[in-house]
């Protein structure tokens, strides 16, 4: 018959031999076919019958007591799925076994022995002992979980009021979650939960703690808005980038149709064995001033605009180190600070000794002038009252008006600079400077009063740096952001390099903050210098940089930035016509408070290093034809108070 092989016609092979994997399965089923038998037993006893009326197959053993015992599995008589013969030894075909496996699990009688099919199936009824493999735990399925209850999932969408309950409403993710109250035996449930959410959009500064009273929509309804917005963004996304690819063809191809038409006598002309193309004035009235400017510059063939470059706050770090971070300083250890007459609401995770702060603190107070840190004000005012000094550590080397510097050493004031670099880190997301502060100086600028010296901001810089770092940390504090303090350190720190007679360079990778201030500062000194300069026939990027103290990549950067650094050759060329430069240093002026170098009282710091590369006195320019830092500067600058036509820089 189909399904069934006869091994006396077909093969005479021992059937151990033929088919291992086949004795296993059938030792298991064996096994779970005697369980099932005993567990009928056991049951028929259980109801009140006689185990001697289960019947007992041929071959099979009595018990001592007379009664008759459960006989081996493989021993009860199974029906047969085939007809036919008996005689001989039948295989039934995988195809016939998956059926019969697969049928409807048949009701357990106790007044007949179970099939094969049977015994397997009814071995996951709890009457039977489950057949689990060794070693492991049968597992039970956990009850889903409704995400709208509380508390919410990690990851989970939500959206909450924004700056306090009559805020906007804005979508977040939830990062770490708590219990104001947590739940103890009286009170099982604890108290109300609160989020720690980062809100879409935003940077992590801020991130904040978040109670129940400002949800406005649960994560199943918050989750179909962020859908909902994200497939907006990337529709709008999809459409911008069409266009964008549509205007780039079409300027390519007028490109290449005024290409093909060029080459008249009145179009073209040879200037300095360059070939330049006239553009037409009403050509030039269709474009705006800035593309105008670039695409004519482009098809003169004269010069090509360099990329800007900008720099990324997370340079050198890579995905691991920077998923490591982000999980490590992901939650707020500390909510606000009280730094003298301000209150400060934190940005970033500090490593605060826990052993003082906890796992989490609402508001630390912060002593002005030891920087030491405090869970309560009068702690803070005990401690204060043991201390005469009304003003940081250190050296006062600069001062004029209300603002004085003061200069710290971080190997003789050890405690205050690490204290300050923690609080420093509450505003800062990449820092990794809180313990070892002995290489390092601390400059901390102070607004002075009838009752003392009050920090505003600092930065640190190391002793000797091997790449020309003049600037290693520098922090504003909110409370007085927005007055010009950082742009004041900047130039403090560029002041002291040009007093050790140093070109200077911040520390790289820089955050987003300071480049915000860097930029300004950098684009305005230039500009001013360029100005002072304009009366020059020839300026290099090395004098610049030995007037400035500015590294010579910092000032080409800067010029890219504002769009009049050029590529022509392997030399850099700036087009800058005095109308441009006249708007640039308007645009882009020195703002106060300026520094009065002749209020400065310091010497450098003595070093073993007695060649210094970054010394300008080992700056060298050079003038010829060769070399790829050259910066020709085209124009009159001044309004034509002399000078010729242009000045060549490297």
């Amino acid at each position: 018959m189909p399904g069934v092989v006869d091994l006396k016609r077909k093969n005479t092979t021992p059937l151990k031999k033929q088919n291992p994997r086949g004795a296993a399965a059938r030792s298991v089923a064996k096994k779970a076919e005697k369980d099932a038998a005993i567990a009928a037993a056991l049951l028929l006893k259980q109801n009140g019958g006689d185990p001697s009326e289960f019947p007992t197959p041929p071959g099979s053993a009595s018990s001592k007591d007379g009664n008759a015992s459960v006989s081996s599995p493989m021993d009860i008589p199974t029906p047969s799925p085939t007809t036919g013969s008996s005689s001989g030894l039948s295989i039934v075909a995988p195809s016939t076994s998956q059926e019969t496996t697969s049928s409807s699990t048949p009701i357990l009688s106790p007044l007949a022995p179970p099939s094969s099919s049977a015994s397997q199936t009814s071995s996951s009824k709890p009457t039977s002992k489950p057949s689990t493999p060794k070693g492991s735990k049968p597992s039970t399925p956990r009850p889903r979980k409704d995400p709208d209850t509380h508390p919410y999932t990690r990851g989970s969408i939500i959206e909450c009021l924004y700056g306090g309950p009559s805020g906007t409403p804005m979508l977040c993710d939830v990062i770490e979650r708590s219990q104001k109250v947590k739940p103890t035996e009286a009170d099982p449930e604890g108290g109300e939960w609160k989020y720690y959410v980062h809100w879409h959009g935003l940077n992590r500064r801020m991130d904040e703690w978040v109670g129940t009273q400002r949800i406005v929509s649960t994560p199943s309804v918050a989750g179909g808005k962020y859908k909902k917005v994200e497939g907006e963004r990337k529709r709008l996304e999809a459409e911008g980038k069409k266009e964008r690819e549509k205007k780039e063809k079409e300027l390519r191809e007028r490109r290449e149709r005024e290409g093909r038409d060029r080459g008249g006598a009145g179009g073209v002309e040879k200037e300095g064995g360059r070939r330049r193309t006239r553009r037409s004035g009403q050509e030039d009235e269709r474009e705006d001033d800035e593309t105008k400017s670039q695409e004519g510059e482009r098809d003169r063939g004269l010069v090509n605009t360099m990329a800007v470059a900008e720099i990324d706050e997370h340079e050198g770090m890579d995905e691991a180190s920077l998923r490591e971070h982000e999980e490590v300083t992901k939650v707020k250890n500390v909510a606000s600070i009280v730094l003298g007459a301000y209150k400060m609401d934190t940005w970033y995770f500090s490593p605060f000794p826990k052993e003082k702060v906890g796992e989490f603190t609402e508001c630390l107070w912060i002593d002005e002038w030891t920087m030491n840190f405090y869970t309560s004000a009068g702690a803070m005012t005990r401690d204060r009252g043991r201390i005469n000094r009304r003003h940081p550590p250190g050296n006062e080397i600069y001062r004029k008006g209300n603002l004085s510097m003061f200069e710290i050493d971080g190997e003789g004031e050890r405690e205050y600079c690490q204290n300050l670099c923690y609080v420093a880190k509450l505003f800062l997301d990449h820092k990794t400077l809180y313990y070892d502060v002995d290489p390092f100086l601390f400059y901390v600028l102070c607004e002075s009063d009838d009752r003392g010296y009050h920090p505003v901001g600092y930065y640190s810089k190391e002793k000797y740096s091997d790449v020309g770092y003049n600037l290693a940390c520098i922090l504003t504090f909110p409370c007085h952001q927005r007055k010009g303090y950082g742009r004041f350190l900047i130039a403090f720190s560029y002041l002291l390099s040009k007093k050790e007679e140093k070109v200077g360079s911040p520390e790289k990778p820089m955050s987003d903050l300071g480049q915000q201030a860097y930029k300004p500062y950098w684009t305005s000194t230039i500009v001013d210098y360029l100005v002072q300069k304009s009366g020059r026939s020839e300026i290099s990027i090395m004098e610049i940089s030995k007037d400035t103290s500015i590294m010579a990549e910092d000032i080409i950067f800067s010029l890219n930035q504002v769009g009049i650094l050029k590529f022509i050759h392997g030399e850099y060329f700036v087009s800058c016509e005095p109308s441009i430069l006249s708007h640039l240093s308007k645009k882009h002026p020195t703002k106060p408070p300026h520094i009065d170098p002749s209020q400065l009282h310091w010497t450098p710091y003595l070093t073993d290093v007695r060649r210094d590369k970054f010394s300008i006195h080992n700056k060298r320019p050079t003038y010829g034809d060769g070399g790829n830092s050259r910066i020709t500067v085209t124009g009159e600058f001044g309004g034509g108070r002399g000078g010729g036509s242009g000045a060549m820089a490297r």
